[in-house]
Protein backbone atom coordinates (compact mmCIF):
# COMPACT_ATOMS: atom_id res chain seq x y z
CA UNK A 1 0.00 0.00 0.00
CA UNK A 2 1.27 3.52 -0.95
CA UNK A 3 2.48 5.47 2.14
CA UNK A 4 -0.09 8.24 1.58
CA UNK A 5 -2.73 5.95 2.04
CA UNK A 6 -4.56 4.27 5.38
CA UNK A 7 -7.19 1.88 4.86
CA UNK A 8 -9.23 1.35 8.07
CA UNK A 9 -12.00 -1.10 9.01
CA UNK A 10 -14.90 -0.38 11.89
CA UNK A 11 -17.67 -1.74 12.27
CA UNK A 12 -17.66 -3.84 8.74
CA UNK A 13 -17.11 -0.40 7.14
CA UNK A 14 -13.85 -0.23 5.05
CA UNK A 15 -12.56 3.60 4.75
CA UNK A 16 -9.49 4.31 2.98
CA UNK A 17 -8.20 7.12 3.13
CA UNK A 18 -5.65 8.76 0.45
CA UNK A 19 -3.34 11.93 1.81
CA UNK A 20 -2.60 14.61 -1.28
CA UNK A 21 -0.24 17.74 -1.56
CA UNK A 22 -2.81 19.78 -3.10
CA UNK A 23 -0.84 20.53 -5.80
CA UNK A 24 1.19 17.23 -6.77
CA UNK A 25 0.89 15.82 -10.23
CA UNK A 26 1.56 12.15 -8.63
CA UNK A 27 -1.89 13.09 -6.23
CA UNK A 28 -3.79 13.74 -9.31
CA UNK A 29 -3.04 10.09 -10.25
CA UNK A 30 -3.26 8.32 -7.16
CA UNK A 31 -6.27 9.91 -6.81
CA UNK A 32 -8.01 8.71 -10.12
CA UNK A 33 -5.94 4.98 -10.14
CA UNK A 34 -7.19 4.35 -6.30
CA UNK A 35 -10.99 5.54 -7.00
CA UNK A 36 -11.06 3.11 -10.41
CA UNK A 37 -9.69 0.23 -8.44
CA UNK A 38 -11.42 0.31 -5.48
CA UNK A 39 -15.04 1.31 -7.13
CA UNK A 40 -16.31 2.80 -3.81
CA UNK A 41 -19.99 2.95 -2.76
CA UNK A 42 -19.22 6.74 -1.76
CA UNK A 43 -16.54 9.10 -2.45
CA UNK A 44 -15.56 11.93 0.48
CA UNK A 45 -13.89 15.01 -0.68
CA UNK A 46 -11.93 17.66 1.38
CA UNK A 47 -14.19 20.35 0.31
CA UNK A 48 -17.62 22.04 1.08
CA UNK A 49 -20.07 22.57 -1.25
CA UNK A 50 -19.16 26.34 -1.85
CA UNK A 51 -15.30 25.63 -2.93
CA UNK A 52 -16.81 22.42 -4.91
CA UNK A 53 -18.95 24.74 -7.41
CA UNK A 54 -16.08 27.52 -7.63
CA UNK A 55 -13.67 24.58 -8.44
CA UNK A 56 -15.69 23.00 -10.94
CA UNK A 57 -16.39 26.71 -12.15
CA UNK A 58 -13.31 28.61 -12.80
CA UNK A 59 -14.83 31.46 -13.85
CA UNK A 60 -17.04 32.19 -10.70
CA UNK A 61 -14.65 35.36 -10.04
CA UNK A 62 -16.50 36.89 -12.65
CA UNK A 63 -19.72 37.03 -11.39
CA UNK A 64 -17.79 38.62 -8.31
CA UNK A 65 -20.19 41.82 -6.96
CA UNK A 66 -17.57 43.80 -4.27
CA UNK A 67 -19.86 46.09 -2.81
CA UNK A 68 -22.79 42.78 -2.32
CA UNK A 69 -19.53 41.28 -0.60
CA UNK A 70 -18.92 44.11 1.65
CA UNK A 71 -22.68 45.00 2.95
CA UNK A 72 -22.36 41.08 4.51
CA UNK A 73 -19.41 41.89 6.40
CA UNK A 74 -17.07 39.54 4.04
CA UNK A 75 -14.28 41.88 3.10
CA UNK A 76 -11.62 40.75 5.04
CA UNK A 77 -12.71 36.87 4.45
CA UNK A 78 -12.50 37.16 0.64
CA UNK A 79 -9.23 39.00 1.21
CA UNK A 80 -8.01 35.55 3.37
CA UNK A 81 -9.67 33.24 0.35
CA UNK A 82 -7.88 35.24 -2.27
CA UNK A 83 -4.55 35.13 -0.32
CA UNK A 84 -4.46 31.48 0.37
CA UNK A 85 -5.84 30.31 -2.91
CA UNK A 86 -2.58 32.96 -4.73
CA UNK A 87 -0.22 31.06 -2.57
CA UNK A 88 -1.40 27.43 -3.75
CA UNK A 89 -1.55 28.17 -7.36
CA UNK A 90 2.08 29.81 -7.16
CA UNK A 91 2.86 26.61 -5.70
CA UNK A 92 1.48 24.78 -8.02
CA UNK A 93 2.28 27.07 -11.05
CA UNK A 94 6.01 25.71 -11.76
CA UNK A 95 4.75 21.55 -11.68
CA UNK A 96 1.80 22.76 -14.31
CA UNK A 97 -0.68 21.96 -11.57
CA UNK A 98 -3.68 23.89 -10.10
CA UNK A 99 -4.67 23.64 -6.72
CA UNK A 100 -7.32 21.12 -5.28
CA UNK A 101 -6.90 19.32 -9.11
CA UNK A 102 -6.65 16.40 -6.83
CA UNK A 103 -10.10 17.28 -5.04
CA UNK A 104 -11.63 18.06 -8.65
CA UNK A 105 -10.18 14.77 -9.95
CA UNK A 106 -12.11 13.19 -7.32
CA UNK A 107 -15.22 14.58 -7.95
CA UNK A 108 -15.35 13.33 -12.22
CA UNK A 109 -14.35 10.45 -11.17
CA UNK A 110 -16.91 9.46 -8.89
CA UNK A 111 -19.25 10.59 -11.80
CA UNK A 112 -17.18 8.49 -14.25
CA UNK A 113 -17.40 5.21 -12.13
CA UNK A 114 -21.12 6.46 -10.89
CA UNK A 115 -20.07 6.47 -6.99
CA UNK A 116 -21.49 8.90 -4.60
CA UNK A 117 -19.07 12.25 -3.62
CA UNK A 118 -19.71 13.76 -0.95
CA UNK A 119 -18.26 16.72 0.51
CA UNK A 120 -16.58 16.96 4.19
CA UNK A 121 -15.45 19.68 5.02
CA UNK A 122 -16.45 22.77 6.95
CA UNK A 123 -17.55 25.84 5.11
CA UNK A 124 -14.14 27.96 4.51
CA UNK A 125 -15.84 30.85 5.58
CA UNK A 126 -16.92 29.31 9.05
CA UNK A 127 -13.10 28.09 9.14
CA UNK A 128 -11.80 31.63 8.86
CA UNK A 129 -14.29 33.40 11.08
CA UNK A 130 -13.58 31.12 14.05
CA UNK A 131 -10.12 31.36 13.16
CA UNK A 132 -10.57 35.07 13.87
CA UNK A 133 -13.07 35.19 16.53
CA UNK A 134 -10.76 32.64 18.89
CA UNK A 135 -7.40 34.24 18.16
CA UNK A 136 -6.32 37.36 20.74
CA UNK A 137 -5.33 40.73 19.25
CA UNK A 138 -1.77 39.62 18.93
CA UNK A 139 -2.66 36.11 17.58
CA UNK A 140 -5.10 38.57 15.13
CA UNK A 141 -1.64 40.44 14.20
CA UNK A 142 0.68 37.20 13.59
CA UNK A 143 -2.04 36.11 11.39
CA UNK A 144 -2.89 39.50 9.10
CA UNK A 145 1.03 39.32 8.93
CA UNK A 146 1.34 35.57 7.93
CA UNK A 147 -1.38 36.35 5.12
CA UNK A 148 0.23 39.48 3.73
CA UNK A 149 3.60 37.83 3.77
CA UNK A 150 2.34 34.52 1.72
CA UNK A 151 0.54 37.16 -0.31
CA UNK A 152 4.05 38.74 -2.07
CA UNK A 153 6.21 35.90 -1.34
CA UNK A 154 8.60 34.83 -4.17
CA UNK A 155 9.25 31.31 -2.70
CA UNK A 156 9.40 28.41 -5.65
CA UNK A 157 8.58 25.00 -4.49
CA UNK A 158 9.95 22.20 -6.69
CA UNK A 159 7.84 18.57 -7.52
CA UNK A 160 10.10 16.70 -5.34
CA UNK A 161 9.49 19.32 -2.49
CA UNK A 162 6.19 18.68 -2.77
CA UNK A 163 5.79 15.34 -2.51
CA UNK A 164 7.75 15.17 0.79
CA UNK A 165 4.91 17.02 2.31
CA UNK A 166 2.88 14.14 2.44
CA UNK A 167 5.41 12.28 4.12
CA UNK A 168 4.83 12.03 8.19
CA UNK A 169 8.13 13.41 9.12
CA UNK A 170 8.10 16.47 6.84
CA UNK A 171 3.82 17.33 7.76
CA UNK A 172 4.47 16.52 12.00
CA UNK A 173 7.54 18.98 11.74
CA UNK A 174 5.11 21.54 9.86
CA UNK A 175 2.03 20.88 12.43
CA UNK A 176 4.66 21.54 15.23
CA UNK A 177 6.35 24.83 13.91
CA UNK A 178 2.35 26.09 13.59
CA UNK A 179 1.03 24.83 16.66
CA UNK A 180 4.13 26.83 18.21
CA UNK A 181 3.81 30.06 16.03
CA UNK A 182 0.35 30.21 16.00
CA UNK A 183 -1.90 27.87 18.67
CA UNK A 184 -4.84 28.82 18.11
CA UNK A 185 -4.87 28.56 14.20
CA UNK A 186 -3.94 25.11 14.23
CA UNK A 187 -6.48 23.91 16.75
CA UNK A 188 -9.31 25.77 14.01
CA UNK A 189 -7.87 24.78 10.97
CA UNK A 190 -6.54 21.32 11.52
CA UNK A 191 -7.66 19.85 14.75
CA UNK A 192 -11.39 20.89 14.45
CA UNK A 193 -11.77 19.68 10.98
CA UNK A 194 -10.23 16.85 11.65
CA UNK A 195 -13.12 15.82 13.70
CA UNK A 196 -15.33 17.73 11.46
CA UNK A 197 -14.81 15.78 8.43
CA UNK A 198 -14.63 12.36 10.41
CA UNK A 199 -18.04 12.47 11.32
CA UNK A 200 -19.07 13.22 7.92
CA UNK A 201 -16.83 10.74 6.68
CA UNK A 202 -18.79 8.11 9.01
CA UNK A 203 -21.90 9.40 8.46
CA UNK A 204 -21.40 8.43 4.64
CA UNK A 205 -23.41 5.80 3.15
CA UNK A 206 -21.88 2.43 2.19
CA UNK A 207 -19.76 0.11 3.54
CA UNK A 208 -16.46 0.73 0.83
CA UNK A 209 -15.80 4.23 1.52
CA UNK A 210 -12.95 6.16 0.12
CA UNK A 211 -11.83 9.46 1.57
CA UNK A 212 -9.36 12.03 -0.16
CA UNK A 213 -7.99 14.72 1.99
CA UNK A 214 -4.63 16.53 2.66
CA UNK A 215 -1.64 14.36 3.77
CA UNK A 216 -1.23 16.88 7.01
CA UNK A 217 -5.16 15.85 8.10
CA UNK A 218 -4.77 12.05 7.87
CA UNK A 219 -3.48 11.36 11.59
CA UNK A 220 -6.38 12.97 12.96
CA UNK A 221 -8.94 11.92 10.96
CA UNK A 222 -7.82 8.67 11.59
CA UNK A 223 -7.76 8.76 15.31
CA UNK A 224 -11.53 11.39 15.08
CA UNK A 225 -13.04 8.19 13.14
CA UNK A 226 -11.72 5.18 15.57
CA UNK A 227 -13.03 7.08 18.71
CA UNK A 228 -16.03 7.64 16.76
CA UNK A 229 -16.51 3.65 16.05
CA UNK A 230 -16.26 3.17 19.46
CA UNK A 231 -18.69 5.89 20.56
CA UNK A 232 -15.76 7.88 22.68
CA UNK A 233 -15.47 10.91 20.18
CA UNK A 234 -17.42 13.66 22.02
CA UNK A 235 -16.99 17.05 20.34
CA UNK A 236 -20.19 19.02 20.42
CA UNK A 237 -20.45 19.29 16.61
CA UNK A 238 -22.47 21.93 16.85
CA UNK A 239 -20.59 24.24 18.14
CA UNK A 240 -17.29 23.62 16.01
CA UNK A 241 -19.88 23.96 12.91
CA UNK A 242 -20.51 27.70 13.48
CA UNK A 243 -18.69 31.05 14.51
CA UNK A 244 -18.66 31.98 18.27
CA UNK A 245 -20.56 34.07 19.58
CA UNK A 246 -19.14 37.03 21.97
CA UNK A 247 -18.59 36.39 25.47
CA UNK A 248 -20.47 38.17 28.37
CA UNK A 249 -16.71 39.62 28.54
CA UNK A 250 -15.80 40.07 25.37
CA UNK A 251 -18.97 42.12 24.75
CA UNK A 252 -17.60 44.24 27.67
CA UNK A 253 -14.28 44.69 26.14
CA UNK A 254 -15.78 45.82 22.80
CA UNK A 255 -18.01 48.43 24.06
CA UNK A 256 -15.29 49.39 27.03
CA UNK A 257 -13.33 51.98 25.65
CA UNK A 258 -16.36 53.77 23.33
CA UNK A 259 -18.02 54.18 26.69
CA UNK A 260 -14.89 55.21 28.88
CA UNK A 261 -13.77 57.53 25.79
CA UNK A 262 -17.56 58.95 25.59
CA UNK A 263 -17.63 59.09 29.51
CA UNK A 264 -14.30 61.11 29.61
CA UNK A 265 -15.20 63.79 27.04
CA UNK A 266 -18.61 64.12 29.28
CA UNK A 267 -16.87 64.60 32.03
CA UNK A 268 -14.40 66.79 30.27
CA UNK A 269 -17.35 68.97 29.45
CA UNK A 270 -18.90 68.77 33.10
CA UNK A 271 -15.50 69.30 35.41
CA UNK A 272 -13.46 71.41 32.48
CA UNK A 273 -15.96 73.23 31.01
CA UNK A 274 -16.13 74.07 27.17
CA UNK A 275 -13.08 74.27 26.86
CA UNK A 276 -11.76 70.84 28.38
CA UNK A 277 -14.39 69.40 26.15
CA UNK A 278 -14.19 70.66 23.20
CA UNK A 279 -10.18 70.18 23.21
CA UNK A 280 -10.65 66.44 24.14
CA UNK A 281 -13.54 66.23 21.37
CA UNK A 282 -10.95 67.79 18.43
CA UNK A 283 -7.79 65.73 20.00
CA UNK A 284 -10.19 62.33 18.81
CA UNK A 285 -11.28 63.69 15.36
CA UNK A 286 -7.95 64.29 14.59
CA UNK A 287 -6.19 61.31 16.27
CA UNK A 288 -8.67 59.43 14.11
CA UNK A 289 -9.10 61.02 11.09
CA UNK A 290 -5.39 61.32 9.91
CA UNK A 291 -4.04 58.04 10.40
CA UNK A 292 -7.41 56.43 8.78
CA UNK A 293 -6.80 58.85 5.99
CA UNK A 294 -3.55 57.75 5.32
CA UNK A 295 -4.38 54.62 5.05
CA UNK A 296 -6.75 55.43 2.83
CA UNK A 297 -4.38 57.28 1.05
CA UNK A 298 -1.42 54.74 0.90
CA UNK A 299 -4.30 52.53 -0.60
CA UNK A 300 -4.51 54.72 -3.33
CA UNK A 301 -8.12 55.57 -2.82
CA UNK A 302 -10.49 58.14 -4.86
CA UNK A 303 -10.04 61.55 -3.03
CA UNK A 304 -13.92 61.50 -2.43
CA UNK A 305 -13.27 57.62 -0.41
CA UNK A 306 -10.20 59.80 1.45
CA UNK A 307 -12.21 62.34 2.96
CA UNK A 308 -14.90 59.96 3.91
CA UNK A 309 -12.28 57.40 5.56
CA UNK A 310 -11.41 60.97 7.80
CA UNK A 311 -15.05 61.94 8.51
CA UNK A 312 -16.16 58.49 9.33
CA UNK A 313 -13.64 57.52 11.55
CA UNK A 314 -14.02 59.54 14.71
CA UNK A 315 -17.57 57.88 14.49
CA UNK A 316 -17.16 54.49 13.71
CA UNK A 317 -14.25 53.48 16.05
CA UNK A 318 -16.95 54.28 18.69
CA UNK A 319 -18.91 52.16 17.42
CA UNK A 320 -18.39 48.19 17.20
CA UNK A 321 -21.28 47.20 14.76
CA UNK A 322 -19.63 49.52 11.52
CA UNK A 323 -15.79 50.03 11.01
CA UNK A 324 -14.60 52.62 9.08
CA UNK A 325 -12.87 50.19 6.76
CA UNK A 326 -16.39 48.94 5.74
CA UNK A 327 -17.46 52.84 4.85
CA UNK A 328 -14.21 53.72 2.74
CA UNK A 329 -14.86 50.41 1.02
CA UNK A 330 -18.07 50.50 -0.20
CA UNK A 331 -17.77 54.32 -1.28
CA UNK A 332 -14.58 53.49 -3.23
CA UNK A 333 -16.30 50.90 -5.01
CA UNK A 334 -19.11 52.72 -5.88
CA UNK A 335 -16.79 55.51 -7.17
CA UNK A 336 -14.35 53.46 -9.14
CA UNK A 337 -16.85 51.17 -10.37
CA UNK A 338 -14.97 47.23 -10.94
CA UNK A 339 -14.45 46.58 -14.75
CA UNK A 340 -15.14 43.13 -16.05
CA UNK A 341 -11.22 42.95 -16.59
CA UNK A 342 -10.72 43.22 -12.93
CA UNK A 343 -12.59 39.99 -12.13
CA UNK A 344 -11.51 38.30 -14.76
CA UNK A 345 -7.07 39.19 -13.68
CA UNK A 346 -7.85 38.94 -10.02
CA UNK A 347 -6.12 35.43 -8.69
CA UNK A 348 -3.39 37.20 -11.33
CA UNK A 349 -3.65 40.40 -9.69
CA UNK A 350 -3.15 39.50 -6.43
CA UNK A 351 -0.06 37.99 -6.78
CA UNK A 352 1.77 41.39 -7.17
CA UNK A 353 2.03 44.83 -5.20
CA UNK A 354 1.34 46.36 -8.75
CA UNK A 355 -1.54 43.99 -9.27
CA UNK A 356 -3.22 45.45 -6.03
CA UNK A 357 -3.25 49.12 -7.29
CA UNK A 358 -4.21 48.34 -10.73
CA UNK A 359 -6.87 45.75 -10.11
CA UNK A 360 -9.96 48.00 -8.60
CA UNK A 361 -11.67 44.62 -6.63
CA UNK A 362 -8.21 44.44 -4.68
CA UNK A 363 -7.42 48.16 -4.33
CA UNK A 364 -11.22 48.11 -2.48
CA UNK A 365 -9.94 45.61 0.01
CA UNK A 366 -6.98 47.36 -0.10
CA UNK A 367 -8.96 50.74 1.22
CA UNK A 368 -10.94 47.85 3.56
CA UNK A 369 -7.68 46.88 5.47
CA UNK A 370 -5.50 50.44 5.47
CA UNK A 371 -7.78 52.71 6.40
CA UNK A 372 -9.31 50.04 9.02
CA UNK A 373 -5.72 49.61 10.37
CA UNK A 374 -5.29 53.26 10.49
CA UNK A 375 -8.18 54.19 12.48
CA UNK A 376 -7.28 51.40 15.05
CA UNK A 377 -3.93 52.84 15.67
CA UNK A 378 -6.47 56.02 15.67
CA UNK A 379 -8.20 54.55 18.70
CA UNK A 380 -5.16 53.75 21.10
CA UNK A 381 -3.63 57.31 20.07
CA UNK A 382 -7.16 59.19 20.88
CA UNK A 383 -7.78 57.18 23.97
CA UNK A 384 -4.14 58.05 25.57
CA UNK A 385 -3.98 61.72 23.97
CA UNK A 386 -7.82 61.91 25.64
CA UNK A 387 -6.99 60.26 29.28
CA UNK A 388 -3.67 62.71 29.36
CA UNK A 389 -6.09 65.72 28.51
CA UNK A 390 -8.29 64.70 31.64
CA UNK A 391 -6.12 64.11 34.35
CA UNK A 392 -3.26 66.42 33.23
Amino acid sequence: MNQTQKIIELNGKKITLIGTAHVSRESIDEVTETIKTLNPDCICVELDDKRSDSLQNQEKYQELDIIAVLKKKQGFLLLANLILASYQRRMGANLGVKPGEEMLAAINTAKEINSLAVMVDRPIQTTLRRAWAKNSLWGKCKLLAALLTSAFSKEEVSSSEIESLKTGNEMDSMMDELSDYMPVIKQVLIDERNIYMAHKIWECPGQNVVAVLGAGHLPGVEEALVQISRGEEKTDMEEIAQVPGKSVSGFIATWSIPAIIVGLIVAGFIYGGTRLGTTMILSWVIANAIPAGIGALVAAAHPVTILVSMLSAPITSLCPFIGVGFVAGIVQGFIVKPKVRDMETIQDDVNSLKGWYKNRILRVLLVLLLSSLGSSIGTFVGFGDIISKFFG
